[in-house]
């Protein structure tokens, strides 16, 4: 049966040059960022990748049809249109039987992607091990997505929400590669420290194509991180990102708020309560990530 995947046409005659294209993860629009601004930031990124040198493929499921880069209106539906649900992986059959709208998140873009013969992804920060997993078995499914998608994915770190050590095993677990760009310091998200340190960095995109090129040529299956700090005086006040990462965790804890919806619970709790300056570094990140995607795609 053949997938039913649905290409603008400057993605399709771009892949068809072989012309780079960066793929594009859509939860950021439907839950991660508020609105308007949300609509405004994803046409930024697009723009940001196409400056670069490189044709954006933002990713999402529009009527049943998941669509490998979207029109004006189709961005404009998972910006604004309130049934459009959080995708994942196994979500995708569900949503395209129903008919429905669903935004993309690491794993499904991923997936969709490699489909597609994409092979650089752009996004904010990666999914990983929930604190107290230990208990609540709660691990995202973008870390098993990468162990097998033949995708390199461009992000921040893991959201700082998470447990970064566990997120860093799982990682090292599955045989997904990561890498960290200038330094060995594995980025936090909303901060360029996360506290902990890589094996591997890389200095230029021109690296992460020939570690990419390499790795096929070996056969080793899966995909690849590339962490990609912001500098320090762009990244979130330490002091203040450790206060409100506490108060949000205890808000999500009292609210009884678990699962997928901690994560979008935790990112508005602090672009509330930091009047917007977790907000202004979260664009930031996703900017800075599709532009250092681009030129990985280029160099291939």
């Amino acid at each position: 049966m053949k997938t039913p995947l649905q290409m603008t046409k400057e993605v399709a005659q771009a892949l068809a040059d072989n012309r780079p294209v960066v793929a594009l993860e859509s939860t950021i629009i439907s839950h991660g960022l508020p609105r308007p601004r949300n609509f405004e930031v994803a046409l930024e990124i697009e723009d940001a990748v196409r400056r670069a040198g490189a044709t954006p493929a933002t990713i999402a499921v529009v009527d049943g049809v998941a669509n490998v880069g979207l029109e004006e209106k189709q961005l404009d539906t998972i910006a604004n249109d309130n049934s459009v649900v959080k995708v994942s992986i196994r979500d995708l059959g569900i949503v395209a039987a129903r008919r429905g709208h669903g935004a993309t998140t690491v794993a499904a873009t991923a997936h969709i992607a490699a489909l597609a013969g994409i092979r650089v992804f752009a996004t904010g920060g990666l999914g990983g091990v929930h604190r107290d997993a230990n208990s609540t078995f709660d691990e995202s499914a973008d870390l098993p997505a990468l162990s097998s998608l033949p995708v390199t994915v461009v992000c921040a770190g893991v959201k700082s929400i998470l447990d970064v050590s566990a997120t860093l095993e799982r990682l090292e677990t599955l045989s997904i590669p990561v890498v960290s760009v200038g330094t060995n310091k594995f980025p936090g998200f909303y901060l360029t420290d996360s506290g902990y340190t890589l094996d591997w960095k890389v200095d230029t995109a021109a690296e992460v194509a020939e570690i990419m090129r390499q790795r096929a040529a070996y056969q080793t299956k899966g995909g690849m991180v590339v962490a990609n700090p912001l500098p320090q005086d762009e990244q979130l006040d330490p002091v203040l990102h450790e206060r409100l990462l506490t108060e949000g965790l205890r808000a999500a804890h009292l609210r009884g708020i678990r699962g997928k919806d901690v994560t979008p619970f935790l990112l508005d709790f602090f672009h509330r309560e930091s009047q917007g300056k977790s907000l202004d570094v979260n664009v930031t990140v996703v900017l800075n990530n599709a532009v250092f995607a681009a030129a990985i795609a280029a160099a291939l």
